[in-house]
């Protein structure tokens, strides 16, 4: 047989193979099932702890061509501001994706803000310590000239809360892997301060009054389903950080083995990693 033909049957072999093994291993969407359905203005109360809506505050919103984007990425959105009653204020910020496959991207922090013509002045990773499990988080410091905006941020994957960048993509690609399409949350709260410390201080302590009320199963859906009971209390934050680093690593060890089962077609592990 001609050895130019044997080549070209060998690459057409390989070439059909990969597209094949790419079919399988793009997620499907599935129709949610009756326990993932949920309201997030009927999830969130209007008031609890000591904290309730001012509706004289409006948090930061996206501009017209980005609301029209976000309405298209997004199947829920909250944005509220609450506030108590030595006067401190935080903006609470919400945004639900059920179909994963589409990206977050658009609306993280680091893109909204300065899109609306916000400098970032500091970005850190970080870990917000709570009753129910350490929340891996960024923060982040926007300013727009006098304004000064402390921000913490995190995003959950499926049923894992996780930072964005190569974790948030390797998250997917377990999912792609699987041929499940995970669905997404982004939860923003910020405050208006020029002591960022003391802004995130006040945000932390937001955040864990309403995970409080909340039940476990949206609580869950807030900040992962390794969300346990209030039976943590006594858990100081170097403990919630070493969880929180112990539940990275083994997340780690998992997507890399799903990687190496991928690894007769390196191409489409790529083609994840890229999306």
């Amino acid at each position: 047989m001609n050895r130019s033909l044997v080549v070209s049957l060998v690459i057409g072999v390989a070439m059909a193979a990969t597209s094949a093994l790419t079919g399988a291993l793009t997620p499907q969407p599935r129709a949610p099932l009756p326990h993932e359905l949920f309201n997030l203005e009927q999830m969130i109360p209007a008031r609890f702890g000591e904290w309730t809506i001012d509706p004289n505050v409006v948090p930061l919103t996206p501009n017209s061509e980005q609301q029209g984007m976000l309405e298209k990425i997004y199947d829920q959105t909250l944005s509220r501001t609450y506030a108590d009653a030595h006067g401190q204020r935080v903006m609470l910020s919400i945004a639900y994706g059920g179909d994963q496959s589409k990206s977050l991207q658009l609306h993280l922090p680091e893109v909204c803000y300065v899109a609306q013509g916000f400098q970032m002045v500091q970005e850190d990773d970080d870990v917000l310590p709570t009753r129910y499990a350490p929340v891996p988080v960024t923060r982040l410091v926007a300013r727009l000239h006098e304004r000064n905006e402390p921000i913490t941020y995190w995003i959950t994957i499926g049923d894992k809360a996780t930072r964005t960048g190569i974790q948030q993509k390797l998250r997917r690609l377990a999912y792609g892997l699987s041929g499940e399409v995970p669905d997404g949350m982004l939860v923003r709260v910020s405050t208006v301060g020029n002591d960022p410390r003391a802004g995130w201080r006040v945000q932390d302590r937001f955040v864990s009054d309403m995970l409080a009320v909340l039940p476990p199963r949206d609580r869950a859906r807030l900040i992962g389903a390794d969300a346990q009971p209030d039976n943590h209390a006594g858990t100081n934050a170097g403990h919630s950080a070493e969880a929180a680093q112990a539940e990275e690593a083994k997340t780690s060890r998992a997507v890399t083995s799903a990687r190496q089962a991928a690894s007769s077609s390196p191409s489409v592990a790529t083609a994840f990693l890229h999306r």
